[in-house]
This record gives C-alpha cells, structure tokens and sequence, in this order.
C-alpha cells in the first residue's frame, strides 16, 4: 500500500508560480508510476502530469511548457512545479500513484489562481 500526502497549495496571482510536493509512504523507486491530477468545480478528474520510474513523463496539453514534474527518490517526493499559472489552472490537485497495478490518491490540495 501507499500513502500520500500533499503540500504546497494556496492562492496565486495570475502568471505566479506554485510548487506542489507529494509525499510518499514508501520508497517511490519501485512505484511504477506517480503524478498529479486536477478536479476543477463542477469538471471530471483531469491528468495534469506523471512520471514513470523509467523516466518518462507525460503532461496534458494545456499545462506543457509551463508545469515540470520530478521525482526525488531519495525523499520520497514527487513535485509538480507550475509556472505562469491561469485562473484556469484553479482546482484541487491530487496526487497520484501506480504501485503493482493499484491506484492510489491523496486527498488533495487547493490550487487558486485568482487576483
């Protein structure tokens, strides 16, 4: 099982930047897959980005250029830097993790971009 916990929301100015830190229960090295989803007010569950232990990574379109996800195996954590946010970026960011092909989530973590 896997345990995650969340950090690093809060309110932002539009074009502010935000660094989202997730915190794994165990060793992230042998967690196959683990990343950052995004529930907007009255919208489906959305990926934003994940990152596999071989290194790949995956973003949504909308974020590209702007978000970074890394993994720190040695901690534990996993980031989601996000730069040059948008009011459309507002929603509580969860994360996520993939381990022996089970999902897991955190409870999440409220993003607001808002002047």
């Amino acid at each position: 099982q896997v345990q995650l916990q969340e950090s690093g929301g809060g309110l932002v100015q539009p074009g502010g930047s935000l660094r989202l830190s997730c915190s794994a229960s165990r060793s992230i090295f042998s967690i196959y897959a683990m990343g950052w989803f995004r529930q907007a007010p009255g919208k489906q569950r959305e990926l934003v980005a994940i990152a596999t232990s071989g290194g790949a990574t995956t973003y949504r379109d909308s974020v590209k250029g702007r978000f970074t996800i890394s993994r720190d195996n040695a901690n534990n954590t996993v980031y989601l830097q996000m730069n040059s946010l948008k009011p459309e970026d507002t929603a509580v960011y969860y994360c996520y993790a993939n381990y022996v092909l089970t999902a897991y989530w955190g409870q999440g973590t409220q993003v607001t971009v808002s002047s």
